[in-house]
């Protein structure tokens, strides 16, 4: 597999170096992108999903420019943290169709993609149901189910667990670990990372370190401990 690779990937903006010379291979099932807020995680996970362009170097996913947003829809999902970021239609059957019609399926063939799938996960019952009307958990799980329905070959996870209750972090990481896809979390959290693969650990826009979590999580907390330890705000004011 081609997987996700960026070479030699920068991105300014307003003039401010926030990542810079980002080279990696991404082929592993489960990769974390680990580092403290403002470290550059969020804007790597955008440059990878191609909202965003490079300023230098290139992004490809499957071999593919991740600028060429139409053609990824196959290929990379995005679960955003916040799901009312994401969720664009006034019912559930409505969002679920979106993604099926951006890549030609009949407004026909759409719904009924989508009354399968809510029958199979046992949501038959949303299909009307007024999106704003769902609960912030149910909110992350329609965005999930969005994402599956285009089947794509990567899901990038942005703070997946962010603002939910612990019965709902532990059926969404249930559903998350079952999925056959290559998931890709970004998260300022060790324990949101701690099962995957391979962990890299972003600093002040570059990588800081990429290796198990066994190698990584260990230097990431210590390193955390110190900052809390000292006045960690001081660096916002530049």
């Amino acid at each position: 597999m081609a997987g996700i690779e960026l070479f030699n990937a920068s991105v300014s903006l307003s003039g401010r170096l926030i990542l810079c010379d980002i080279s990696l291979c991404l082929t592993e099932a489960r990769i974390g992108i680990l580092g403290r807020n403002g470290s550059g995680k969020t804007t790597l996970l955008r440059l990878i999903a191609g909202l965003i362009p490079p300023s230098t170097g290139s992004v490809q996913i499957e071999g593919t420019p991740a600028t060429d947003r139409r053609s990824l829809l196959p290929q990379l999902g995005i679960l955003f943290q916040n799901p009312d970021h994401q969720i664009l239609f006034p019912t559930v059957t409505e969002e679920l169709s979106f993604g099926l019609r951006q890549i030609g399926k009949t407004a026909a063939e759409a719904e009924a993609a989508v009354a399968a799938l809510l029958a199979s996960e046992g949501r038959s019952h949303w299909a009307r149901a007024n999106t704003h009307s769902l609960s912030q958990g149910q909110k992350h799980y329609l965005c999930l189910l969005a994402v599956l329905l285009m089947a794509p070959r990567s899901i990038l996870l942005d703070e997946p667990f962010a603002g939910l209750d612990l019965p709902t972090q532990a059926r969404l990481a249930r559903r998350l670990a079952a999925l056959p896809q290559r998931l890709i979390t970004i998260s300022h959290d060790p324990a949101a990372v701690a099962a995957c693969d391979r962990l890299i650990w972003i600093e002040a826009g570059r990588i800081h370190a990429d290796g198990t979590p066994a190698q990584i999580l260990p230097a990431f907390t210590q390193a955390m401990t110190l900052i809390g330890e000292s006045d960690a705000d001081t660096d916002l004011a530049d």
